[in-house]
């Protein structure tokens, strides 16, 4: 079935209340109203208000409550409305969530997963566009997935619900309505292949922890994840460049395998990411390439990033890597 991004992780919510009864879904607005962007709708209506429902706004306590009932069994799927809303609940996440397995040698564990819209592109400002995974990345106990597609994201979706470990499932907004409109009048492909928005109705899993590659390539390599995988397939089409483009999909636990093996083959590396560039994990992503495949370089990794400034709501279009970009860099990276 056809299906966005949105469709794609509201199936995957509705398989897994259906096939799990220790599976619940709550945050602010999940219930009646079905999401701000409509990702539980009618969750509620077909599941019952025991199974589906909302809470207060309080960040903090829709993630306290939710490794409550996880360390008794149940498995919570977490809305928090906006990425960046996620920062008065960071304690809970990092004190508690993450390290409830190690404090309790085992007894106790927190299968909760937290989803949450990030990124910008919806003219959302600076409180509902940043893009936080960096600082959940450095948590040891915490995983971080990011889906680039439909396909991807339902798959994805019921394997960090399935997982005995606090998942960051991020959601990235310019990929939920598709198809991806691209940077003003410069549309670009929906998805990077057809077969990216057919999405089984039934179960299905993606294993966490496994790279794509989307595109084969010589010449060099494009790490990527989320919707910067769009924006980067572009910008190598449009370079002219034969590069190798993988999506990370989740970037704990990293396919550190994959990204291994195509920078040894290519020689070369650009990271693309969209949080900005100071500290980024595309710092990780570059010295794990350093101390893993320095002999194999033929020039040095380069980073595409956001702007080292708060969030640039009135110049957000330039803020963000575009396909230009991309192609400028690796135009660059063949040069060197």
């Amino acid at each position: 079935m056809i299906m966005n991004m949105v469709q794609a992780l509201n199936s995957a919510l509705d398989v897994m209340l259906g096939k799990n009864s220790e599976v619940l879904v709550f945050g602010e607005d999940v219930g009646y109203f079905g999401g701000v962007f409509r990702v539980t709708d009618k969750l509620q209506k077909k599941h019952g208000r025991h199974r589906c429902f909302d809470t207060p706004i309080s960040e903090g306590g829709i993630i306290a409550t939710g490794i409550g009932m996880a360390a008794e069994g149940l498995r919570p799927v977490l809305e928090i409305q906006f990425a960046d809303y996620i920062l008065p609940a960071y304690d809970q996440l990092v004190s508690e969530a993450a390290r409830l397995r190690y404090r309790s040698n085992g007894d106790f564990q927190a299968p909760i997963t937290v989803r949450a819209p990030y990124g910008g592109g919806i003219f959302g400002g600076q409180t509902h566009s940043q893009s936080p995974e960096a600082i959940f990345a450095h948590v040891t106990g915490l995983k971080t997935v990011i889906p680039s597609s439909p396909y991807d994201a339902k798959g994805l979706l019921i394997a960090s619900i399935e997982c005995d470990d606090p998942i960051i499932f991020l959601e990235p907004k310019r990929l939920y309505n598709g198809p991806f409109e691209g940077y003003h009048d410069r549309p670009l492909k929906p998805w990077s292949g057809e077969t990216e928005s057919h999405v089984p109705e039934d179960y299905y899993s993606i294993p966490l922890g496994k790279a794509k590659v989307k595109k084969a390539g010589s010449e060099a390599t494009v790490l990527a994840y989320g919707t910067m995988v769009h924006v980067a397939l572009a910008g190598i089409l449009e370079s002219g460049v034969d590069a190798e483009l993988i999506d990370l999909r989740s970037i704990v636990p990293l396919d550190v395998i994959t990204i291994e093996e195509s920078v040894k083959k290519t020689g070369r590396c650009l990271i693309v990411h969209e949080a900005s560039k100071f500290s980024g994990f595309g710092a990780e992503l570059s010295a794990l390439i350093t101390e893993r495949c320095f002999y194999y370089l033929s020039a040095p990794t380069i980073r595409l990033a956001g702007w080292d400034v708060p969030y640039p709501h009135a110049f957000e279009w330039d803020y963000f890597p575009s396909p230009d970009r991309v192609a400028k860099s690796l135009k660059q990276l063949l040069e060197d």
